[in-house]
């Protein structure tokens, strides 16, 4: 093994103990604010109903988009780093983006401007498992030939529409400049 494949093993693994802190840092600032481990019905693969408390639900394709378009905006913007430096990036970006989307804040603004009227927060499994369909995404992306990570971003966010009237470009829509016409269809009307 040559000096520069040792060296680049050794960051390697640098950057996933790097990226597991980011992991425990996360959940313990979504316990800090009082986040639950799980559900009080326990812990499941599946949400159905109960958005935001299991290991994945139909917001779960949202961060998968998260990952993909962290690689796009990485590639454009660090495109000579190592593909391992730029998946920390999308990581801590992904690990503050839970804390934020958790804060009483945010949580407020979803209840206010969304059809999520009922949002509680995520359950700090339902958190790391959104954070690991974020790197899904992004090694997808990685990955794929473009026109294959348009289509699949694309195509999650057209079955989450279909399931649940909701998918990440529509959360954005919302969050920033609710519009009646979205959140009536979104209620089913």
């Amino acid at each position: 093994m040559t000096a520069a494949a040792r060296g680049a093993g050794r960051r390697d693994v640098a950057f996933v103990l790097v990226g597991l802190a980011v992991f425990a840092a996360t959940a313990a600032g979504l316990a800090a604010m009082g986040h639950p481990l799980a559900a009080p019905s326990g812990v499941r693969l599946w949400g159905g109903g109960e958005d935001s408390k299991h290991i994945v639900d139909w917001y779960t394709p949202s961060h998968v988009v998260h990952g993909l378009l962290f690689y796009l905006a990485l590639w454009v913007v660090a495109r000579r780093q190592p593909l391992s430096l730029r998946a920390l990036i999308a990581l801590a970006v992904e690990g503050a983006w839970e804390i934020i989307e958790n804060t009483p804040w945010v949580i407020s603004r979803y209840r206010d401007v969304t059809v999520s009227v009922a949002y509680a927060g995520d359950t700090i499994i339902n958190s790391m498992f959104d954070i690991v369909a974020m790197l899904v995404g992004f090694f997808l992306a990685a990955r794929l030939p473009v026109w294959a990570t348009i289509v699949v971003g694309i195509g999650l966010e057209l079955l989450a529409a279909w399931a649940v009237r909701d998918n990440l470009t529509l959360n954005v829509i919302m969050l920033i400049y609710p519009f009646d016409g979205v959140l009536a269809w979104q209620a089913g009307g």
